[in-house]
């Protein structure tokens, strides 16, 4: 937390706006359309965000949406509470994100049988922008909308543009392990207007306008609105935005520079085309290592480090083995070699210094 959150807090509460209605929720929403030029709504989570994004393109009971493989589990739960199916797409090792070309292959043979999927989730994983240019360009061609999760790469940028306002919609989260945080929060974007408006209105429970001020629902809503209390803080996070992604990539420089001559462990790469915020630093270990990612982060936990393996792959993971997967194998070995190191904003030298000495040590 910085100065500016809790006097906001106070504020609200001074204001008696402590529910999903008030200033500085207007405020939050109206400062995302002028920093990203696109209307925005402010919901209780990422998840939320992504859930209520692809309702509003339409998916629903039968549908197929692909899905980056190499991600979080809240990317593809929404896909299964609409009653679609996920199909998940093996990452390239440029970016560690969704690669274009098995996308591209996909959606030509899929295109022969007449089956296209109903959209794309794209997620920008650690902070570091997929290949936009590349991805979008294959998904226009097959008139396929997209969703961009952002909400591990709030700062990133794909070509000097922040990544989540590319394409179709975006999604951002301010949750508690977020570059910014607001303790749990999340915004859905879109250049469509009457998507937003949509996604306000399901968000609400959608409760329709009544001329008698009556509980009058014509449309299944959610309890999703993000209060007015963490609208504050998440403005106060906001003003800070640079100042984090500068401090995350400090932190990876750090890392980079102490392990340089450090053989079989490097750095994540950076794609060329887009800034990573750096959310987390991932370093990847030899393929003839004594250690996978999983028994790495076992020795660093006695020795009192934080540590995990990049995420498991979607299409590995017990829930989701039952549905389609392109590819897969550059995921799981990213998996088995991958692993995070502790990137608070705020992680001290001799604590930065304390993980080094650990890792020299183990690998």
């Amino acid at each position: 937390m910085g100065e500016r959150e809790l006097p906001l807090v106070q504020e609200a509460f001074t204001a008696n706006w402590v529910s999903t209605v008030g200033p500085h929720l207007t405020a939050l929403e109206r400062y995302c359309q002028q920093r990203w030029g696109l209307p925005g709504v402010a919901l209780a989570s990422g998840t939320a965000a992504v859930h209520l994004g692809l309702k509003a393109l339409g998916v629903g009971p039968g549908d197929e949406v692909l899905v980056s493989t190499l991600t979080f589990a809240a990317s593809a739960n929404p896909v299964v509470y609409l009653g679609a199916r996920p199909i998940f797409i093996d990452s390239e090792r440029t970016s560690w994100n969704l690669d274009p070309d098995l996308l591209s292959k996909f959606l030509a043979r899929r295109a022969r049988d007449n089956r296209l999927p109903k959209a794309l989730e794209v997620v920008h994983i650690f902070g570091q922008p997929a290949n936009l240019k590349d991805i979008l360009a294959i998904c226009r061609q097959y008139e396929l909308p997209v969703l961009e999760d952002a909400a591990e790469a709030l700062g990133a940028t794909f070509d000097s543009c922040q990544v989540g306002t590319l394409g179709e919609l975006g999604v951002f989260s301010f949750n508690g392990n977020k570059i910014i945080t607001c303790s749990s929060g999340g915004l859905l974007l879109s250049p469509n207007h009457a998507w937003i408006e949509q996604a306000r209105h399901w968000s609400t429970q959608a409760r329709d306008p009544d001329p008698g001020n009556n509980y009058v629902h014509t449309q299944l809503g959610y309890n999703y609105r993000l209060s007015n209390v963490l609208a504050g803080i998440a403005l106060g996070q906001l003003e800070v935005l640079e100042t984090r992604v500068a401090q995350r990539r400090a932190v990876f420089e750090r890392y980079a520079e102490a392990f340089k001559d450090l053989p079989g462990f490097t750095p994540m790469p950076e794609a060329p085309w887009g800034r990573c915020n750096r959310w987390l630093s991932c370093f990847l270990l030899d393929a003839n290592s004594r250690h996978t990612a999983a028994t790495l982060a076992k020795k660093l936990t006695e020795l009192n480090v934080d540590s995990r393996p990049v995420w498991k792959p979607l299409h590995t993971q017990p829930f989701f083995q039952q549905y389609e997967t392109v590819g897969g194998a550059v995921a799981e070995d990213l998996n088995r070699r991958g692993i995070c190191l502790p990137s608070s904003s705020n992680l001290l030298p001799e604590e930065q210094d304390y993980v080094v000495a650990a890792i020299k040590e183990n690998v």
